[in-house]
């Protein structure tokens, strides 16, 4: 069965993209930018979209969804970096763009199996910021784990270090989740594995096909005009290859928890 998504703070979709590359489909998206907007309604025109993460809640109540209110396994949120970024003011949980406290609002709403997060490193090293993340998401019923891990580790010509966070529940039916083990004996690999990149193989062939693919133009990326407005989202957008990732660690552990179950 395939895992359902909310995209929150969705930008121009490159979460979704990767999610969807792993089996993962997003059915909810919440973006506020008008120029992202357009763009998710030509590539995701079906989907249900909202544009303010302050009233999701009250809008997803209303429940107006054709095939009836999705049941949703993941929260995926790459939610503002401003309060941290080195470019800005790094006023963290003081800065009216800190949007954590409305991703909260919106988890406890949809009440997933998983959360998956995305922000600048300097989150980290916000003990009050990330502090709160931890804090909330413990009081949500969620472990976590999380790394900050740059863009080279997936293949892509560029550092762009940004920390990752999967959350999940710590307990599966009473047993921990970190012990669930499948028949073929694999441990849930989230839990027990933590997160990382990709391998050494894996990263040097990912390498390789993404050269393969850029642009023999100089400082012009493929198909992107050079408008400031798309360089904006595309800046601010999550890699795909890197959502993907994380997204096939969403559903293989989901497939453990599964396996184990069925097989108790």
């Amino acid at each position: 069965m395939k895992l359902l998504s909310l995209s929150l703070f969705t930008g121009i979709g490159g979460i979704d993209l990767g999610f969807e590359a792993a089996g993962i489909e997003t059915v909810a998206q919440v973006e506020i930018d008008p120029y992202c907007q357009q763009v998710l309604t030509r590539h995701w025109p079906e989907v249900p979209r909202h544009d303010d993460i302050r009233t999701f809640p009250e809008w997803w109540a209303l429940g107006n969804y054709p095939n009836g209110r999705p049941v949703i396994d993941v929260v995926a949120a790459g939610f503002p970096c401003q309060p941290f970024s080195l470019a800005g003011k790094q006023l963290g949980i003081s800065d009216e763009r800190w949007m954590w406290p409305e991703v909260v609002r919106a988890i406890r709403t949809v009440r997933p199996f998983y959360v998956f997060l995305e922000n600048v490193a300097a989150l980290v090293r916000d003990r009050r910021a990330f502090g709160a993340v931890l804090s909330d998401l413990h009081r949500l019923g969620f472990d976590a784990e999380w790394a900050t891990l740059p863009a080279t580790e997936f293949g892509a010509p560029t550092p762009r270090r940004r920390v990752y966070l999967l959350a999940y529940a710590p307990c599966v039916d009473g047993r921990p989740h970190d012990r669930v083990v499948s028949r073929g004996g694999r441990r849930s690999p989230i839990a027990t594995r933590g997160l990382s990149g990709l391998s050494l193989p894996e990263g040097r062939r990912a390498a390789s096909e993404w050269l393969e693919r850029e642009p023999r133009v100089d400082r012009l990326a493929h198909g992107v005009p050079n408008q400031s407005h798309r360089l904006r989202v595309i800046g601010n957008a999550v890699i795909p290859a890197i959502a993907e990732h994380f997204g096939h660690l969403i559903v293989e552990d989901s497939l453990a928890v599964a396996e184990s179950l069925g097989a108790a």
